[in-house]
């Protein structure tokens, strides 16, 4: 299984994963609208592979399976961890 992984212009650290390179038929239009012009970063492929980055390589094959995309959203911030280590 091979994907197509795409950047956004509207939001940093923010991917999206398809199943074929330029096809984002299956990806809903109010997605793309808030992710942007997509920006191809790389094709990846995911068998023979035991992990990702920044992803879990079972729920990336399972969404691509069953929905046709993978959103890739990035971590939430600690924001109480940020507030202790700036105010020490």
């Amino acid at each position: 299984m091979f994907c197509a992984i795409y950047r956004s212009t509207l939001r940093d650290d923010t991917y999206l994963y398809v199943e074929k390179k330029d096809d984002f038929s299956r990806v809903p239009e109010e997605l793309m609208k808030s992710f942007g012009r997509p920006q191809l970063a790389m094709l990846l492929p995911l068998d023979g592979r035991k992990k990702l980055a920044n992803a879990d390589l079972e729920k990336v094959k399972a969404a691509l399976t069953a929905q046709g995309f993978y959103l890739q959203l990035p971590p939430p911030e600690d924001l109480l961890k940020q507030h202790i280590s700036l105010n020490s």
